[in-house]
């Protein structure tokens, strides 16, 4: 990261070729209205005075030769009133590739450093405009994929996890200022009830859990589930994704075979973002290009988070669906579906094949989809989505999780009845990895880590 006495710019909205019709470049630290001063040029004597919060019209030009590059919007925040506390001069130029970069490289060019990804971010944590959950809920904003996914980050931006970080490391410290009383002045002040304070860390220890397993399916909202479609050839695996889909994504015949490589396509379903991989029938054959595709429909097996295995209810689960579900990892949530009950003869025998397999749809009409989209999310946990309103991201909860365990652990010293001395170790432990989270008690080569996975420019 570069030193908080610098000035440093970036690209801060997404940039395409051809993409978007305004890009901003976004200038901060202490010589961020010099380095403005110097490219931009106001359009009339009435811009000259630069006002914070304010917009001015102009260009911006190369300074040497007087050549305008573009025509742009600048927008001036004083510190400490801007999102990194710093000033910040934002130029809001035409979108694409060449007019935002050609801006860029004469700010760079006169007096800013490019900006590390996440700095902008990270500025903002260390003078004190959000805090660290903040800062990471912004990011999980950024990289929403369905509107609960957004709203639950939100909650984080809007300061949710801070307060619930926040009151059970509070009642961590309370506990430990009584600890450290008791130690320093126990003959001034009544005996502590060693039961009394083991429930109340119990309690945080529990709620903490609480959090960590939402915040693991808050975890698969934000990323979404991979799912593999799998089964024999001509089940109607490929119908399924189309199905689902609402478009004709992969090619769907009567020939068995047809599917000889992995389709993938993103969707939502019950507001949680799915990529569905439609993979290779799975049979003996000789041919070489079907085999190529069948080895990698078997390499899906354990990069995905649930597989449905789809069998024909008219042909009923036979031997050769046991033998692929046999070939299935165990630690991979699996349902297995019956397809194309629209053509079930419910007057024959076949109806009976439904009664062990009662999750039955047809690809082709739509039936049973409601059923099986809901067994799908029930499979990961992904029902009752209103409930969660507090989701940690994955660095919070591998803290959190360290925080627990040191629960455990000042569970098993009072167990073993030793000195309250022992129960202070465990519990600075407890509240030093809270404060980890919350950015309270945290050194900057860890912040350094964090902001690092951010993108440039926010």
């Amino acid at each position: 990261m570069s030193g908080p006495g610098s000035t440093i710019a970036a690209i801060a909205t997404a940039v395409a070729a051809g993409v978007g019709s305004v890009a901003i470049v976004r200038i901060s630290g202490p010589q961020a209205q010099a380095v403005g001063r110097r490219v931009f040029r106001p359009a009339g004597k009435r811009y000259q005075a630069w006002e914070s919060h304010r917009v001015l019209y102009g260009h911006v030009v190369e300074p040497a030769s007087g050549q305008v590059l573009d025509e742009v919007l600048l927008l001036y925040m004083q510190a400490p009133r801007s999102f990194t506390g710093e000033d910040v001069v934002e130029l809001h130029c035409h979108g694409g590739l060449v007019c935002v970069q050609r801006v860029l490289e004469q700010v760079l060019a006169n007096g800013a450093e490019a900006a590390a990804p996440g700095a902008f971010s990270q500025r903002a944590v260390l003078h004190g405009r959000l805090d660290l959950t903040q800062a990471e809920a912004v990011a999980q904003v950024i990289s929403a994929r369905s509107r609960r996914a957004a709203a639950l980050a939100l909650a984080g931006l809007n300061g949710g996890i801070y307060r619930r970080i926040e009151r059970l490391r509070q009642q961590l410290l309370e506990q430990l200022a009584h600890l450290e009383a008791h130690l320093d002045f126990e003959d001034d002040l009544p005996p502590l009830n060693p039961e009394t304070v083991k429930e109340k860390m119990q309690a945080v220890a529990e709620d903490l859990s609480r959090l960590v397993e939402d915040s693991r399916r808050g975890q698969r909202l934000q990323q979404g589930l991979r799912v593999a479609i799998i089964g024999c050839p001509n089940v109607g695996k490929s119908s399924l994704l189309n199905c689902l889909s609402g478009h004709d994504r992969a090619i769907v015949t009567d020939y068995p075979g047809t599917t000889r490589d992995i389709v993938e396509t993103e969707l939502i379903l019950g507001d949680v973002p799915i990529t569905l991989v439609d993979t290779a029938g799975i049979r003996h054959t000789s041919n070489p290009v079907e085999k190529l595709g069948i080895a990698r429909s078997r390499q899906v097996f354990t990069q995905v988070d649930v597989i449905v295995l789809l069998f024909d209810v008219n042909m009923g689960w036979s031997e050769t669906d046991q033998a692929l579900a046999n070939e299935l990892p165990e630690e991979v949530p699996q349902l297995r579906v019956g397809n194309k009950v629209d053509l079930l003869d419910k007057s024959s025998n076949q109806s009976n094949n439904l009664s062990k397999f009662p999750l039955a749809i047809s690809a082709m009409t739509g039936q049973g989809i409601e059923a099986f989209t809901q067994a799908l999310l029930n499979c990961c946990g992904l029902t009752d989505l209103e409930s969660l309103d507090t989701s940690l991201n994955r660095r919070q909860i591998s803290v959190a999780q360290k925080a627990i365990e040191s629960l455990i652990c000042l569970d098993n010293t009072a167990k073993a009845e030793l000195p309250w001395d022992f129960w202070t170790i465990d519990l600075r432990d407890a509240i030093q990895h809270l404060g980890g989270i919350t950015g309270k008690d945290v050194s900057e080569d860890i912040l350094d880590e964090i902001f690092s996975k951010f993108c440039i420019g926010k």
